[in-house]
């Protein structure tokens, strides 16, 4: 637990945290949410704050916001970690504040990461946040919905806060050259057009902007009293883009997704992109492989069973020789997806066959499709009246495989793109003959 100020600030702090704005006015972008008249300005303005949780990706200011939140209601902050705050410590001050309560003092507490507090840490909250003890600010980049107690999330307001625009960081970058509490108080050059390339560096991130910024200004050239940013001074810095992924959170599943629709609507160039920004993220190229090995049956199905052949030789592919050289067989494989003709028709079948299997009564398998290895089950007239399809010429019978309250369900409805042309033709002249067929035996 950390008590701290708004203001307080050392001039050896990282230049991140000497620019953390300080005031709504300095606050740059999630105009969507602090904008001329939009809800979350109008609660700050007014003073009136309830508990709420700020769900976005990192660097886009949700720390700051909640520190300018407790500057403009003048209320008491206080900072809780899920590392080093304990049930114990956590009730300790959530006492204090109720005493601060009754003496007219407001109490904001700000749980960064709050994805990580176990369930008891943030039931340990619970009570206070309903009494109106305290006002809790959580901020986590991963889904609420996921991560959060559900009672404890039914009592706060959810803000989501969008990554920054490059406009927005640029914007930023400039204020720390000119501004006092960056590097106003020296000379330094640096052209536009490189405090542009900083910006589009930092995906969205202001505070890797301004961190990635001061790594470059630290170490550029200094002559007669300036600074001198140079294209090299900038390509050192910048060897490597600093994707955003967590291959645990919901990041992982927002880019897995797009791979799956990407490949779904015929769209090779999206799937191999989305492709690459997972493995250069560094996610597992087998974890990939096993999805693409799912999209080949759910999506194209029998419309081209060779897509099935491709996945799983490219899992194969992938576990014999494993990243980097594996990226290719992956490639192959989005691509190959991407292009296939599409059927979902074998999801769609299990599908309604599954609602039946849970939704009607559990009827006894048909005795004309029962096994009789006793004589007691042959007694009981199990497997009487089976015909073995393949002593027919045109290795078919009539004969009803469904139970009886189900004989005229069809789960599987065959595609028009690819194989299926062909299996929907053979389907219909199948149920046909078994129609005529069945007359006969009338």
């Amino acid at each position: 637990m950390e008590q701290t100020s708004l203001f307080d600030m050392s001039i050896n702090e990282p230049l991140a945290s000497r620019m953390r704005p300080r005031y709504l006015s300095e606050f740059v972008g999630q105009t969507h949410l602090i904008g001329d008249n939009k809800l979350l300005k109008k609660m700050i303005l007014s003073d009136h704050i309830s508990s709420m949780i700020f769900w976005g990706p990192p660097g886009v200011g949700k720390t700051t916001l909640a520190r300018i939140i407790a500057h403009e209601t003048k209320s008491k902050f206080i900072t809780f970690s899920a590392v080093t705050s304990g049930i114990k410590e956590i009730k300790m001050v959530m006492e204090e504040a109720d005493q601060n309560k009754k003496l007219g003092i407001k109490t904001i507490v700000f749980v960064d990461e709050i994805h990580r507090f176990n369930k008891a840490q943030q039931d340990a909250f619970l009570p206070f946040v309903e009494k109106g003890s305290i006002d809790l600010i959580g901020a986590t980049t991963e889904n609420p919905s996921f991560e959060i107690n559900s009672a404890l999330l039914s009592r706060c307001k959810v803000f989501v806060l969008k990554e920054l625009s490059s406009d927005d960081i640029l914007s930023l970058l400039k204020k720390a050259i000119s501004d006092e509490r960056g590097f106003g108080k020296i000379k330094v050059n640096i052209s536009l057009e490189d405090l542009k390339v900083i910006a589009n560096f930092a995906n969205g991130d202001a505070r890797s902007a301004l961190t990635t910024l001061d790594m470059i200004v630290t170490n550029a050239d200094e002559l007669d009293g300036v600074i001198t940013v140079t294209k090299d001074n900038i390509e050192e810095c910048l060897t490597k883009k600093t994707l955003l992924y967590d291959k645990n959170g919901e990041e992982h599943y927002n880019i897995i997704s797009a791979l799956h629709k990407s490949m779904r609507n015929s769209d090779p160039d999206a799937a191999v992109y989305w492709l690459a920004r997972m493995l250069e993220a560094g996610e597992d190229p087998l974890y990939v492989a096993r999805r693409i090995i799912r999209f080949a049956s759910e999506d194209i199905g029998l419309a081209d069973t060779n897509a099935l052949n491709v996945s799983i030789n490219v899992f194969q592919a992938c576990h014999f020789l494993g990243m980097p050289e594996c990226y290719v067989h992956l490639s192959e494989a989005v691509i190959y997806m991407s292009l296939a003709p599409k059927s979902n028709a074998c999801d769609v079948a299990y599908m309604l066959a599954k609602k039946d299997a849970l939704t009607t009564i559990s009827e006894p398998v048909p005795l004309i499709i029962r096994n009789a290895p006793t004589k007691l089950m042959k007694e009981l007239n199990y497997g009487k009246g089976y015909q073995y399809a393949h002593n027919t010429k045109e290795k078919l019978t009539a004969m009803e495989c469904l139970p009886p309250s189900l004989i005229d369900r069809s789960y599987y409805q065959p595609g028009i793109k690819g194989n299926e042309i062909y299996l929907k033709k053979r389907l219909e002249q199948i149920k046909e003959w078994k129609k005529k067929k069945g007359k006969q035996n009338e």
